[in-house]
């Protein structure tokens, strides 16, 4: 092989390796976004009434 067919080689290595590390961050990203929610919703799972009835005085 040549040192120019190398360095392209390398270049597709590192393009495909920085493509994995963004496709792996915003799994991750979606991951945490879906354990919030899931928090919540056992959170009101608890109390499932909490919010729906409001007591005020005119």
């Amino acid at each position: 092989m040549d040192i120019a067919s190398l360095s392209i080689a390398q270049s597709t290595i590192n393009v495909a390796s920085d493509v994995q590390v963004a496709v792996l961050s915003k799994s991750l990203d979606t991951m945490e976004t879906l354990g919030d929610g899931m928090k919540k919703m056992m959170e009101s799972s608890v109390t499932p009434y909490l919010g729906q009835n409001i007591d005020y005085l005119v």
